[in-house]
């Protein structure tokens, strides 16, 4: 099965109330984590690689590591660039085999990010490939994006519907009270999305598929595990669980997933170098990482996003 695009699973989606887990890849043990749950849960997936992942790991190695779990599983799953920052980025994805694009806007005046959106749009929409956009700035910390709690802002629904239509861009991601990195909240902060929002955006925009960033619950179990064996993470908390399964119920379409898949892996990790100081073969202390990643994932399909089954 070739790379599909996100249109029809969020069309899907939509009307299903739940959510495709887009799932930023590093690796090839991250993604074989990531698609044998998603295999075995018969759940549609989105792929999703940032500007650093592909310095890390070079872009030809990941459209093939991707190539190969498209064989392996037989599942739709969209390959997607995460916060493009410029239209060369975007082109040089869109021209590199992806199916999907985001171009992140969302730093510059509000004409500004339509004129760069739509630019992007235009050369996708050529090529076959789908956009999304973003209105609202994310605070947090991840990869190249860096945003204060100072500069972050909630996207305003009055400004929706002439972003969509000036744009063309096929989904949006908002900003509603999700933030990226593991650091989310201060210290007896209580998490809280702005459900408001959301519904004012989705009567504005019927049908139109949402798209939230820095939706990691960050999982206690690993934060503790990191902690345990050497960490410094007491303050680390993430998004309720069961607000993000409201919001996938929604309008949300989209739900990104990346700080809980790198807390998975370092610590299992640094638990089993622990436990195993001698050890020092790869594939002995990436396996129960790639393990750990698959239950947590498999987790999130089910408990979260709700797509388990959709596949079919």
């Amino acid at each position: 099965m070739p790379l599909v695009t996100t249109t029809e699973m969020f069309k899907k989606a939509y009307d299903g109330g739940y959510a495709i887990g887009a799932f930023n890849v590093n690796n090839m043990e991250i993604i074989q984590g990531i698609t044998e749950a998603a295999k075995e849960l018969k759940s549609p997936l989105i792929l999703q690689v940032s500007a650093g992942a592909r310095k890390y790991a070079n872009h030809t190695y990941l459209v093939k590591l991707v190539e190969a779990a498209l064989e392996e599983t037989g599942l739709p799953i969209a390959l997607h660039l995460d916060h493009g920052d410029s239209f060369e980025l975007c082109k040089s994805c869109i021209d590199g085999g992806f199916s999907s694009v985001m171009i992140d806007g969302s730093h510059l005046p509000f004409e500004e990010n339509i004129a760069l959106t739509r630019k992007v749009v235009e050369y996708a929409h050529d090529h076959g490939v789908v956009v999304e956009g973003e209105l609202g700035r994310l605070a947090g910390i991840e990869d190249a994006v860096n945003v204060s709690a100072e500069d972050a802002s909630y996207t305003r629904p009055e400004e929706v519907q002439a972003f969509v239509e000036g744009t063309g861009c096929d989904s949006l991601a908002i900003a509603i009270g999700t933030s990226h990195g593991a650091y989310k909240f201060k210290p007896g902060q209580k998490p809280q999305l702005r459900f408001d929002i959301l519904e004012e955006v989705a009567r504005r925009l019927p049908g139109f598929p949402i798209v939230l960033h820095g939706a990691s619950a960050v999982i206690p179990e690993f934060v503790e595990m990191i902690n345990q064996y050497g960490g410094d993470m007491p303050n680390a908390i993430g998004i309720p669980e069961d607000m993000l399964r409201q919001a996938a119920k929604m309008a949300v379409c989209k739900i990104n997933i990346d700080s809980d898949l790198r807390l998975a892996m370092t610590g299992t990790i640094r638990k089993y170098l622990a436990e195993n100081p001698s050890h020092f073969d790869p594939r002995q202390y990436l396996k129960p990482a790639r393990e750990a990643i698959k239950a947590m994932v498999a987790h999130k399909i089910v408990d979260v996003l709700g797509s388990d089954g959709k596949a079919e």
